[in-house]
């Protein structure tokens, strides 16, 4: 009995032992207590990977057109036919304004000899088997001849005055295109800023600055187009320009040659009739 009774005693106090070993000593066996759930939550989280930008997209040549709206797109068109127009004419004066054109070769000399001949039908046949600037005016001095060198000479001057002018009045156009193109693309680019400040005034202020931007942006293109139809047509017209006004004073100059030595002729023939 006394061994039990030592056995119970010594049974009972281990498992006091082992019941407050459980309470206190939770390092055997440790669970997730309140600051480990705590050190959980706030341990630093890293930042999601940022995505690259969009790659811009790129604008092409016919976008660039198609931007100006309906308005935009028929100011283009009415550009485009305008620079049709100068491209016609400066093809038209590249073959007109030419020196074998304005003057033919041999012809003041052929038409000289003739007059020198006393052979005037021959010299007006001459002329008219080759039309041009310079036969135009050879005619005219010729019809005059009857009327002495100052009719002559006057007929002459006319003349050239007169085909200069045709000359002039033709290259005019591409003038006239280089200064009415960049007025119709101002138009464009004013009516586009109309509409773009015009959502601005129905947006209240809502509409920022990329709204704006892109208003004038296609508002702009109208501007561009203008500018290039007007460049070429301008410098174009001073290049033809220049090439008439050479022309035409050479031409003048061969005319005053073939009626110079006729000329001279008379004024012998009446110095000697009036010796005798």
């Amino acid at each position: 009995m006394a061994n039990l009774t030592r056995i119970g005693i010594w049974s009972a106090c281990l498992a006091v032992l082992a019941l407050g070993m459980l309470g206190s000593g939770s390092s055997l066996f440790p669970t997730a207590g309140p600051q480990s759930v705590a050190a959980q939550d706030t341990a630093p989280v890293s930042p999601p990977a940022e995505t690259p930008p969009a790659a811009p997209e790129k604008t092409g040549f016919i976008d660039i057109v198609l931007s100006g709206g309906i308005v935009g797109g028929l100011i283009l068109v009415f550009l485009l036919a305008l620079s049709m127009t100068a491209a016609y004419l400066v093809f038209e004066q590249a073959m007109t304004i030419r020196k074998t054109e304005i003057m033919p070769p041999e012809l003041g000399d052929t038409v000289r000899d003739h007059l020198l001949a006393g052979k005037v039908q021959e010299a007006e046949r001459a002329c008219r088997e080759r039309p041009s600037f310079l036969s135009f005016v050879l005619l005219s001095g010729i019809a005059e001849l009857d009327g002495g060198w100052t009719a002559v000479e006057k007929a002459l001057e006319d003349a050239t005055a007169e085909q200069s002018a045709r000359l002039f009045r033709k290259i005019e156009y591409l003038s006239v295109i280089g200064n009415i193109a960049p007025m119709v693309g101002l138009l464009g680019t004013v009516t586009g800023m109309i509409f773009a400040f015009q959502q601005v005034a129905a947006t209240q202020g809502a509409a920022g600055a990329g709204d704006l931007a892109e208003g004038i942006y296609q508002a702009l293109v109208t501007t561009v187009g203008g500018l290039l139809v007007a460049i070429p047509s301008l410098g174009a017209f001073a290049i033809f320009r220049n090439w008439v006004d050479e022309l035409v004073a050479e031409a003048a100059y061969v005319a005053q040659q073939v009626f110079t030595p006729l000329k001279r002729r008379k004024r012998q023939a009446a110095a000697q009739a009036s010796r005798s």
